[in-house]
């Protein structure tokens, strides 16, 4: 799988704040990644470095397995790290106009960006007009006008209301579904596990876990049963090789689990050693759960 983007041992000083600490991550092609922490966890310090425009104290970033010099290779490079700026007065399409002109893209390319947005039968609107919705949905065309590899958001959804949220998620969606990597920075947990395959977590500069979105909250997961006898039941998933640890609940038993095991399996188990089991449901644990047991143990 192609590398877009290589992050290695990166730091970043202001005097006695130490904004990035060895942070190291990779960006491979085709996947939605999702930076995420708390505010002032670094996230906008990271892309800012790796977007040039933040300078870096220490260690190195490369895109594109190294094969362009930094200013060369963003221009394959969408992002929006700050609030859409606009010209007020002018409408949408000429904003797109103007954008055009500087990246040296076909004007042809404004009418496709702006149907993708949804904002084509706005395109004669002034932007001083647009909900924050809209002006975002008009900066993420932007962004997309040179068809970028890559596709950076600094908190996209920042501000927005609920249908504005939902609309910049399906949207980038969509245009992951076409093909564009995508890296974003949040602190919405909700955001990161409903569209980002991958995630990098950070809290006060520090990595502290890179990897699947999925295997951040697909650990093992955890059982909820009960049974009129729930002394024996306790007795039985005791003994059973896949279980890690039991808790109980509002008369219902916590089965935490240390190896896959399946509902059917386990009930099959339990059947044949004389338990009826009158409630069983399998969990898995939510992002937001994993999220602050890792953040939990951080001073």
């Amino acid at each position: 799988m192609e590398t877009i983007l290589t992050v290695s041992g990166l730091h970043k000083k202001f005097r006695k704040v130490h904004a990035v600490n060895n942070v190291s991550f990779e960006i491979q092609k085709g996947n939605v990644y999702g930076i995420l922490g708390p505010n002032g966890s670094g996230k906008s310090t990271t892309l800012g470095i790796i977007l040039n425009v933040v300078n870096k104290t220490e260690g190195s970033y490369s895109w594109f397995g190294g094969k362009a010099q930094t200013h060369e290779a963003l221009k394959k490079v969408g992002a929006i790290i700050e609030r859409p700026n606009f010209y007020p007065y002018m409408t949408a399409y000429d904003n797109l106009k103007l954008v055009c002109k500087i990246k040296g893209t076909p004007l042809t390319k404004i009418q496709e960006k702006l149907e993708l947005v949804g904002l084509w039968e706005r395109k004669d609107s002034k932007f001083k007009t647009f909900s924050l919705g809209m002006k975002q949905r008009l900066a993420i065309a932007s962004a997309l006008l040179n068809d970028p590899e890559i596709l950076i958001l600094d908190e996209p959804t920042n501000g927005l209301d609920p249908q504005g949220i939902r609309q910049i998620r399906d949207l980038i969606t969509q245009i992951a579904a076409q093909g564009t990597t995508i890296l974003l920075a949040s602190h919405l947990l909700d955001e990161v596990e409903k569209v980002c395959t991958h995630a990098v977590v950070l809290r006060k500069g520090v990595i502290l876990y890179t990897g699947t979105v999925q295997g951040m909250i697909s650990n093992e997961g955890f059982f909820e049963l009960a049974s009129d006898d729930n002394d024996k039941l306790t007795a039985l998933l005791s003994a059973h090789a896949a279980v890690d640890k039991l808790e109980m609940t509002d008369g219902k038993i916590m089965v935490y689990l240390k190896q896959p095991l399946e509902a059917g399996a386990l009930n099959h188990y339990l059947f044949t050693n004389g338990i009826c089991l009158n409630h069983l449901v399998k969990r898995t644990h939510s992002l937001e759960e994993e999220f602050i047991k890792l953040t939990g143990n951080q001073n």
